[in-house]
């Protein structure tokens, strides 16, 4: 691929935990020396996988990326409940974890499949009068949130080792997986958080053999923009 002043498309890179997004955009804007990049999806600190990265005239189409469906494997603590509905949080509960079988688990994960609304938590992006609810939520502050739409294409228990269980779920965009962990923790009675993520997979895109946050920050920059996707290889790929 050859570039002349400006990069345009798609970087795939696969986030390192306890950074944020937008720290994986202020690296690229360093390393490629270009000023326009934006990022489809935020991953919170905790969270690692696909952070899909636009670049130059690939930010016009980052609605479109965003759009698509996201697949996630995850950790669930049952019998821990905090206030940010992860393991970045503080602890505001603890409850002894029942001898639940894999089978009753697997029943309350299927309660949340197709079309259903869910609540984003406090500590979230979302703003309420122009201000992020998780400023609101270090001020000690709740406020109502209203029920967003949201859908599960389907979930798999992948591995259960009480208190923690192990799931895949592929969901629309806007889907809070904290707060599906926190749900799922409230209806088994004994409270829960979500202890780790992985994003796997963003509409075609998936995070195999994606460039990693350290190879973004060492390989030589010729190298990286080998990497940056064209607009048209993205938009083959997307079958549009």
């Amino acid at each position: 691929m050859k570039f002349g002043s400006t990069i345009d498309g798609v970087l795939l890179i696969d986030k390192a935990p306890g950074m944020t997004s937008h720290d994986v955009v202020a690296i690229t804007r360093r390393v490629l020396n270009t000023r326009k990049v934006g990022h489809c999806g935020t991953l919170d600190p905790l969270a690692t996988g696909l952070l899909i990265i636009t670049i130059g005239r690939g930010t016009k189409i980052q609605d479109l990326i965003m759009s698509e469906d996201k697949e996630y494997v995850g950790t669930i603590r049952l019998g821990q409940t905090t206030n940010s509905q992860d393991a970045d949080g503080d602890i505001l509960e603890e409850r002894p974890v029942p001898a639940l079988t894999k089978e009753e688990v697997d029943e309350v994960f299927s309660r949340f499949q197709g079309d259903f609304y869910q609540t984003p938590p406090m500590v979230s992006a979302i703003k309420k009068d122009g201000v992020p609810l998780y400023k609101l939520a270090r001020q000690g502050k709740t406020v109502e949130r209203a029920p967003r739409l949201v859908h599960i294409y389907g979930h798999e228990i992948l591995k259960m080792e009480l208190p923690e269980v192990e799931f895949r779920v592929v969901c629309s965009k806007g889907f809070y997986v904290r707060t599906y962990a926190h749900d799922i923790g409230d209806i088994l009675g004994c409270g829960a958080h979500l202890k780790a993520l992985r994003r796997t997979a963003s509409g075609k895109f998936r995070a195999d053999g994606v460039l990693t946050v350290e190879e973004l920050r060492t390989l030589p920059v010729e190298e990286i923009k080998l990497r940056v996707m064209t607009l048209p290889e993205v938009s083959r790929l997307r079958g549009v």
